[in-house]
């Protein structure tokens, strides 16, 4: 019984050391992330964050199993032919292993409901807001309350041969409102460490809206991760994420009639895409490029 004591009580502090190391904050480097993007939002730390802790946790109960096991190989090897002593039961033991994957599992599943809350949280008055609409196969990026020359919303519309640049701003919160002009599309930056999916019959529903704050200026690539159909492999596009008071000066730029490529460009930005290009490929020898129509 002494020993089935003890045993409860190690388990019992393995326990709260895996809880405690997923919960707390981990260090953003490379050797900690375990593999993990660095992720260029503030959403995306919460995740890593998670990443992290549970890598951690996981190590420590990989190592604690694999000593019992190397004990227990070792502590009861053969050293005669004489019977050793068999035990039947050992209750206290066969609690702890009963109870505590089921206290793993609770804690793990809690912290995961934290970082889900606080990703999927969004605020009623965001400082952007940007109408994603996904088509076969590309994307349409608007601005609402943006006003070209025309009085219609400033939009980026991808085709065959240019791919579409959705420009955002840092350190402000971004709300994204998705739609499907079709079939369902997923929406997916990989250095956001998320993606939604696009379901059509929901246009700005509860579904298809979520929020980040960019914290990292760049280029990066977004995908359609979502098979739509024949050409969803060549569904892509373009996130550039710029500084405030560029992201101010493209939007003027557009409003004045400016192209997308041409107000990139006042604002020193590349007017083309440089994280992914149009794609086309043969077939029966013939030039052979998704429509750009929805």
């Amino acid at each position: 019984m002494a020993r089935g004591s003890r045993l409860a009580r190690l388990a019992a502090l393995g326990l709260l050391g895996v809880l405690t190391l997923t919960g707390c904050e981990m260090p953003n480097n490379a050797f900690w992330r375990f593999g993990w993007p660095s992720g260029i939002t503030e959403q995306s730390q919460h995740m890593r964050t998670l990443w992290t802790g549970s890598v951690i946790a996981a190590l420590i109960i990989g190592f604690l199993v694999w000593g019992l096991i190397f004990w227990s190989v070792i502590r009861h090897r053969k050293r005669s032919d004489t019977l050793p002593k068999q035990t039947a039961y050992n209750l206290p033991l066969e609690i702890v292993y009963t109870i505590l994957p089921f206290l793993i599992i609770a804690g793990l599943f809690f912290f995961t409901v934290v970082v889900q809350d606080k990703v999927l949280k969004r605020s009623n008055d965001p400082d952007e807001t940007v109408a994603v609409r996904a088509f076969k196969w590309n994307w349409e990026f608007t601005y609402p309350g943006a006003k070209g020359p025309d009085g219609q919303d400033v939009s980026t519309v991808g085709t065959t041969s240019e791919v579409p640049i959705l420009v955002l701003p840092t350190d402000r919160t971004i709300r994204f409102e998705l739609t499907s002009a079709d079939v369902i599309h997923s929406f997916w930056v990989p250095e956001f460490l998320f993606k939604l999916d696009v379901i059509p019959g929901n246009e700005n529903g509860r579904n298809n809206v979520f929020q980040v704050t960019v914290n990292h200026t760049g280029s990066y690539v977004g995908r359609c991760a979502e098979l739509c159909g024949t050409y969803h492999a060549y569904m892509n596009f373009q996130v550039t994420a710029v500084s405030g008071s560029d992201y101010d000066a493209y939007l003027a730029a557009r409003e004045k009639g400016l192209s997308t490529a041409q107000a990139l460009e006042q604002i020193g930005q590349p007017g083309q895409a440089t994280s992914t290009h149009p794609f086309a490929y043969l077939q029966d020898g013939s030039d052979i490029t998704p429509s750009a129509g929805g």
